[in-house]
């Protein structure tokens, strides 16, 4: 290897102790008015670079990727997924690809079990009586009345590390815990939540008081709650949504919460971002859902550790070792 740094374009702006860090490691390109790059950048940018970090917002497709220059060898990941990536097209130009998986665990989980809290109890609602000076006359016993936590069936799609911090989280408010996944967990685990593993999808649906939607973007879970789905749940039920958009049938979900046949939702995340359907923001006019801009994640301690797991792998691969978060094209 030779003195030179490495040339590192960041697509986004980071946290300002992350971009120093970089600066002092690598010929770093910062993004510091943090506008989206364009097609054109980043093909601009991976002709010149020797990383790339991008971030979920990038769509680092085939074609961008046949794009490359000789000199980019890594793609670091600014994110838990890598469903922006094509890691196989990138694994047959033998470019590295990372993420930065175990850091917002914690993070979503604690959004997650705000969103199962704030819907059924209805405090959005509530909190907007008072925000926008409506006449709140006082106290009733007959009004603004949620659904109880405590007793409801929770079914968790996606029993992986955030969907397990999410079960701990909601079986300490009494939730009963329900999942799905692509197999049991630990039996020892799966004890110590007191959960109930469900082969059948459709069979834990029409069953659950709230589902959670925790697992990955990945072919086979788009839209994995699909319209005929969606209609297996019971009328008094809630989706929380804080894993892609894409795994939820938008169209349908809508369709179900106009019809009310469903309760209600919470989307941190939608189908077509930054775009989000009319219907959907029409119905939180009407509060009969809660929406967020993608933010389950969104703390500074995790955007900082992201930031640190991406320089860690700058690092090791420059310096001829193989990074801690190398993503393999069959585990993306």
């Amino acid at each position: 290897m030779t003195n030179k740094k490495p040339l590192v374009v960041i697509t986004r702006k980071l946290p300002d102790v992350v971009e120093t860090r970089m600066c002092e490691l690598f010929d770093a390109r910062l993004n510091l008015d943090d506008e989206p790059f364009s097609e054109e950048q980043l093909q601009e940018a991976v002709k010149e670079a020797d990383v790339l970090v991008p971030t979920v917002t990038d769509r680092i497709d085939a074609r961008l990727i046949g794009a490359a220059g000789e000199r980019l060898k890594l793609i670091a990941n600014f994110g838990n997924g890598v469903d922006n990536i094509d890691t196989e097209a990138a694994a047959r130009a033998g470019i590295t690809v990372t993420n930065t998986p175990s850091v917002l665990t914690d993070d979503t989980a604690d959004m997650t079990m705000a969103l199962i809290l704030a819907v059924p109890r209805r405090l959005v609602e509530g909190a907007e009586v008072l925000n926008q000076t409506k006449n709140w006359r006082g106290w009733s016993p007959t009004w603004m009345l949620g659904q109880r936590i405590s007793g409801k069936r929770l079914g968790i799609l996606g029993m992986g590390r955030i969907g397990t911090a999410v079960a701990r989280r909601a079986k300490a408010f009494g939730l009963s815990i329900h999942y799905h996944n692509r197999s049991r967990i630990q039996q020892s685990v799966e004890e110590e939540l007191e959960a109930t593993y469900w082969d059948s999808l459709d069979q834990m649906l029409a069953r659950m008081d709230i589902i959670s939607v925790n697992c990955p973007s990945t072919p086979a879970t788009y839209h994995l709650l699909s319209s005929r789905r969606i209609k297996l749940m019971r009328p008094g039920a809630y989706i929380v949504n804080t894993a892609r958009g894409e795994i939820i049938d938008e169209g349908a979900l809508i369709e179900a919460l106009e019809t009310r046949a469903l309760a209600g939702a919470a989307l941190d995340v939608f189908e077509h971002e930054p775009a989000v359907n009319s219907r959907l923001l029409e119905l939180a006019r009407d509060n009969r859902i809660l929406l967020l801009p993608h933010m389950s994640s969104a703390t500074i301690e995790g955007r900082i550790e992201m930031g640190e797991k991406v320089i860690i792998n700058v690092k090791m691969l420059m310096d001829g070792h193989r990074p801690p978060d190398r993503v393999l094209p069959s585990l993306a």
